[in-house]
């Protein structure tokens, strides 16, 4: 079965980062992008950010852009989300999702795979 299992959320501080994994199963994930989106409460999906096959190329979202880093491991079929500089307005549940190729980031119909996904909550 084609799936992530996300991880690494959790309560913050404002400021404060996380790094959130998403763990791919039941197909390789090295012949596809990779795409972190995420939910706030009463919001629809956002992008977040993609990364490409090799790694080699990324996009994302001008909300987080200079904060997130978006990376991938294809031998441990991982792909990482280190953030930075936390905001309140990043609190959502976050997800990601594998594809051919990155789209645009608020583009979510190519995208299959999505886990449970996984909560952040940044607030003092």
């Amino acid at each position: 079965q084609f799936s992530f299992v996300e991880s690494g959320g959790g309560l913050v501080e404002p400021g404060g980062s996380l790094r959130l994994s998403c763990v791919a199963s039941g197909f390789n994930m090295e012949y596809y992008a990779v795409s972190w989106f995420r939910r706030a409460p009463g919001k629809d999906v956002e992008g977040v950010s993609c990364i490409g096959r090799s790694g080699g190329n990324s996009n994302y979202a001008n909300s987080v852009k200079g904060r997130f880093t978006i990376s991938r491991d294809n031998a441990k079929k991982t792909v990482y989300l280190q953030m930075w500089s936390l905001k309140p307005e990043d609190t959502a549940v976050y997800y990601c999702a594998a594809a051919m190729r990155c789209y645009d980031v608020n583009i979510t119909a190519p995208y299959n795979g999505w886990g449970q996904g996984t909560q952040v909550t940044v607030s003092s």
